[in-house]
């Protein structure tokens, strides 16, 4: 730092620069305290260096020098450097737990103070009613503060007693009056230059935009404040809890539970402060609540809520004991004693103002019904219905599902699936303002209830009709709308380059045998920005509502004599909805678990039997026909006995997305395809080629099996553009990609499903991921992908799938052949030969692969990994 004169670390000096350049602040009072200062000047000195402890390290520390510092302001003599010592030290000891003694000690602080040195204590024990959840003894304090600061021309300290009247509005759901006290603060530390304060008027805003049901927004300002953070050289606890809870909002839980844990440990390791403690202990409790976790979610709800009364903190309690009592609800099922917990808790989170209320009263309906009290039930769900009303998308959505739960507990089908309808569409309406895809997908989970309960009631009472619209409903839907597309120079744009970059950098090293832990690290860093930037994408101009549903009349039409063959989870039963011929009809197969289970065995057997020896594959076949035909049942139950001789669309659900189709005896010889909804299939049916066909042959590099491959398929294209050996870039295969009418990218490829939009195929220049592919205005109209899984899709929110295919689908895209596990090289080649010798013959995707398949078991005698290699591709779309 630029070297300042000890005369001008006054304690004023110090304690202004305490939040904008913690660092060196703490070396300016290790130069004051070395210099032998007067008790003045030490106090100071000793209170700055307990404000950047208290802040950001070491919280039993900073009590000590804070202590210290009063001591040396009492023996001064100096009643206002000992009353602005004191109340640091009082919000200290509340953040330590001991609420009583700190509230005390900033009462003492008062006593002393005068002028405005009075309202600054004022605003600081607001601050820590606000900490403690006491919201009117802290708006109490905050209004006389902030009058009396205005009135002295206080800037900073104004927007600091704002900033904390904003928290307390924001709590008590008043968004709008939140807003306002937050742009002031940014706008005052904007002018006056105090730029960590200045990123936590950002940071609020983004707690607003999350309130508010903005996510993209959120995402934006809590980045944006994470970045000024970090170059201040801080890491608040809280911004991390808060970026915890909007991820949560965006569907990433599991993201959120790990960075939460990690959080609370990091406090733990450096004894920082025991409420922030608290308060990521709860969020981590909400994460694992998210993910299913119910356990976990209890075990950490349950220790905060200890914390939160340990630390005299009813608001916070309240909010933990509501989650320990969801979790053991989810975990355990209902009783009445758990009722009446969940009854007070309602009572006790109305009386504190929060407007979780509504998810108290939802828990005790829910729970009213299981145990048969529907006088209780009415009374409990009538409260939380009437958040339906008003307020962000969410809450409405659980207003909705409130009502719905009544009407089915007292039979009244008609008024359920009504508010099923209308939940929905308010979550459909949310969805517009989002522009990510992986946004879109996941939100999806808020009214994942809404559509199970319709689709229960639609299997219950209606027609086979009723339960595929309910099903197409809520299916496949995100990807219905195309991504927002991020232009050249914009930040994904450049992050892309770079993580293409390093990652061919580190295989690179890795080839060379050299180290690559710091790469791997710089890749992992820029994969974060890649995903954040892409979260926050706004929502594309000009879509104002989704695509209409399932036109049933048109799927009939245009199946005519064929099948589709939705497959619905509900209840853990797999319901067949068998349609064509004019029809639709319903078959009950097997269970979900199970055939989740075969489907991964299947997937293990192909794996195996396409990299073995031919003897060993041809052992396997005989142990992969016997799983097809246990899958078939699970799968298809009698449906299987009604697929005519036309071709055959499967529509499953989500989990069930990466089968290998070919191996169920009703399919190996018929031609079938897969897609996501009948709706993205009827949609891919209508897709029109493009007017100049063109097609374009792609060989990435390392490939098994050399240039077999591409010169064999060029040989019988030879009109296409091909690109390998150095040529196919990144860049290039966007470009030779776009409004193609075939592609065929032969790569190696990598599915992830932690974070399924990285997923890749290997160009020269690095990975190709989804994400680049969302920035083509047009996909291939048919694209082969002989790629190591690049046909799997991870499923998320309520029956949304993210992967290659759902990239590619809403861009144009109407077939597509790919993988569901990682494929022999050299096997490939002539299944892919015999492949595009039917379409080059004017067959479907579908046609084409039935034709690769016949061929590796048929007269031309391919060998048993050949038919394996032909067995683990599937086909999606129509063309």
């Amino acid at each position: 730092m630029t070297a300042e004169p000890r005369e001008a670390f006054t304690p004023e000096a110090l304690l202004l620069m305490v939040f904008d350049r913690p660092h060196e602040a703490m070396t300016a009072a290790q130069q004051v305290l070395a210099s032998q200062p007067d008790p003045v000047a030490a106090s100071g000195a000793h209170q700055a260096v307990g404000l950047v402890h208290r802040e950001f390290g070491d919280l039993p520390l900073a009590i000590r020098h804070l202590r210290t510092a009063v001591r040396l302001a009492r023996s001064a003599g100096s009643r206002a450097r000992e009353a602005d010592a004191l109340a640091t030290l009082g919000h200290a000891l509340v953040h330590a737990g001991r609420s009583a003694a700190g509230i005390a000690t900033l009462d003492e602080a008062l006593r002393l103070a005068s002028g405005v040195e009075k309202a600054r204590i004022r605003y600081r024990r607001g601050a820590t009613f606000e900490v403690l959840g006491r919201h009117e003894e802290a708006l109490s304090d905050l209004r006389l503060a902030i009058k009396a600061l205005r009135d002295a021309g206080d800037d900073i300290w104004t927007a600091r007693a704002l900033t904390f009247r904003g928290l307390i509005s924001l709590a008590g759901g008043h968004i709008d009056r939140a807003d306002r006290d937050f742009r002031s603060a940014e706008e005052i530390h904007g002018r006056t230059g105090q730029r960590h304060e200045y990123a936590v008027a950002r940071w609020n805003r983004g707690l607003v935009a999350y309130r508010a049901g903005d996510l993209p927004a959120a995402l934006e300002l809590l980045d944006d404040a994470d970045q000024r953070c970090r170059a201040a050289g801080v890491m608040p606890p809280d911004l991390v809890a808060d970026r915890c809870s909007v991820r949560l909002a965006a569907g990433l839980a599991p993201e959120a539970l790990a960075a939460a844990d990690h959080a609370v440990a990091d406090l733990v390791e450096r004894r920082g402060m025991a409420t922030r403690r608290a308060e990521l202990l709860f969020v981590a409790a909400r994460a694992a609540y998210a993910s299913g976790d119910h356990a976990g979610a209890i075990a950490r709800a349950t220790a905060a809520a200890d914390a939160f009364r340990r630390q005299d903190r009813p608001w916070w309690r309240e909010h933990a004991n509501l989650l320990s009592l969801q979790a053991r609800f989810r975990a355990s099922g209902a009783s009445p004693r758990l009722g009446m917990k969940a009854l007070g808790a309602a009572e006790r989170l109305r009386a504190v103002g929060s407007p979780e209320c509504v998810q108290a009263d939802l828990l005790a309906g829910r729970i009213a019904i299981a145990v048969g009290r529907l006088d209780d039930a009415g009374a409990h769900l009538g409260r939380a219905a009437l958040a339906r009303h008003g307020g962000p998308a969410v809450s409405r959505v659980t207003g909705w599902l409130a009502r719905a739960l009544l009407a089915e507990a007292e039979g009244r089908q008609a008024d359920m699936l009504a508010a099923c309808r209308r939940g929905l569409a308010v979550l459909d309406d949310y969805r517009l303002t989002l522009g990510a895809t992986e946004l879109r997908a996941r939100v999806t989970a808020q009214g994942a209830e809404l559509a199970e309960l319709a689709q229960r009631a639609a299997a219950r009472t209606g027609t086979a009709r009723q339960v595929l619209l309910w099903s197409e409903r809520w299916r496949a839907t995100a990807s219905s709308v195309p991504p927002v597309q991020p232009a050249e120079g914009e930040a994904s744009f450049v992050e892309l380059v770079a993580l293409r970059d390093v990652t061919a950098r580190i295989d690179q090293a890795r080839r060379n045998g050299e180290p690559f832990a710091a790469l791997a690290r710089d890749r992992a860093r820029l994969e974060a920005r890649v995903r954040d930037s892409a979260l926050r994408t706004p929502a594309r101009l000009g879509v104002d509502r989704l695509p209409a549903g399932l036109a049933l009349r048109d799927l009939l039409d245009e199946l005519g004599g064929a099948r589709l063959l939705e497959i619905v989870e509900i209840d853990g039963d797999l319901h067949v909805l068998v349609c064509g011929s004019g029809r639709v009809r319903r078959v009950v197969a097997g269970r979900a678990a199970t055939a989740a289970k075969l489907v991964e065995q299947a997937r293990f057997l192909l794996r195996s039997a396409a990299h073995a020896d031919p003897d060993r594959a041809g052992a396997l076949a005989a142990r992969m026909s016997s799983l097809g035909v246990r899958l078939e049942a699970e799968l298809l139950g009698s449906a299987s006995t009604d697929l005519a001789d036309e071709h055959v669309v499967v529509v499953p659900p989500g989990r069930l997305h990466h089968t290998p189709w070919a191996l169920l005896p009703a399919l190996a010889d018929r031609a079938h395809a897969a897609a996501p909804s009948a709706r993205a299939w009827l949609s891919a049916r209508r897709t029109a080629p493009p007017r100049s066909p063109s097609v374009v042959l792609v060989r990435g590099p390392e490939l098994g099996s050399g240039e077999a491959e591409i010169d064999a398929i060029a040989r019988i294209r030879p009109e296409a553009t091909v690109l390998r050996s150095g040529t196919a870039t990144v860049g290039a295969v966007i470009d030779a990609l776009e409004s193609s009418s075939l592609a065929h990218i032969a790569a190696h490829g990598e599915f992830r499903a932690d974070s399924p939009l990285l997923s890749s195929l290997q160009m020269d220049d690095g990975p190709l991921t989804v994400y680049d592919l969302e920035r083509l205005r047009r996909a291939p109209h048919r694209i082969v992908l002989p790629c190591c899984d690049s046909a799997r899709l991870q499923p998320v929110g309520a029956d949304e799938l993210l992967g290659l295919a759902t990239a590619l689908l809403p861009l144009g895209t109407a077939g597509i052949v790919a993988g569901v596990i990682p494929l022999n090289d050299l096997a490939a080649v002539p299944v892919m030969v015999t492949l595009h010798e039917g379409l080059a013959a004017g067959e479907t995707m579908a046609e084409a692969l039935l034709r690769a398949r016949r061929a590796a078991v048929g007269d031309r005698g391919r060998s048993a990994t050949a038919s394996a290699t032909a067995s683990a591709l599937v086909a999606f779309g129509a063309a």
